[in-house]
């Protein structure tokens, strides 16, 4: 019984840690739609889509208005995502070598997406912070 009990624990770990890495996922997602979508269309010239994206999508304003806040967001839930991939790096997986195939793939993607959400919050930071700098 106690065994079983420390099984959900752990098997509770690694989900809320997928859930947090989808969330950051979402999160870091907004970074690019912020900065780097609008500085990209309007290095390769296309400002009249830029304009027209605005048009339909007036809170891209907003969130461009307010990147810090949003980056600060973005970086809280990386950093939250992240302490539990940490945390359930270890957890074990059932002893059913399907269920156990399950877990291991399960935990593969969950580390990518995280990866996938750290990459994207670079390439956010990079055209809104780093790149108006440069030029």
């Amino acid at each position: 019984m106690a065994e079983n009990t420390v099984l959900n624990g752990d098997l509770n770990a690694v989900k809320t840690a997928q859930k947090a890495n989808i969330l950051s996922l979402f999160t870091s997602g907004s970074t690019l739609i912020c900065c780097a979508l609008p500085a990209t269309l309007v290095a390769i010239g296309s400002a009249a889509t830029l304009t027209s994206l605005i048009s339909y999508f007036p809170q891209l304003i907003w969130i461009s208005e307010h990147k810090s806040l949003i980056f600060g967001l973005a970086g809280v839930m990386l950093a939250i995502a992240g302490y539990l991939q940490w945390q359930a790096r270890n957890a074990p997986c059932p002893a059913d070598l399907n269920l156990a195939e399950i877990c291991a793939k399960t935990r593969r993607s969950a580390l990518r997406v995280y990866w996938l959400s750290v990459v994207i919050f670079a390439i956010g930071v990079f055209f809104a912070f780093i790149a108006p700098l440069l030029i």
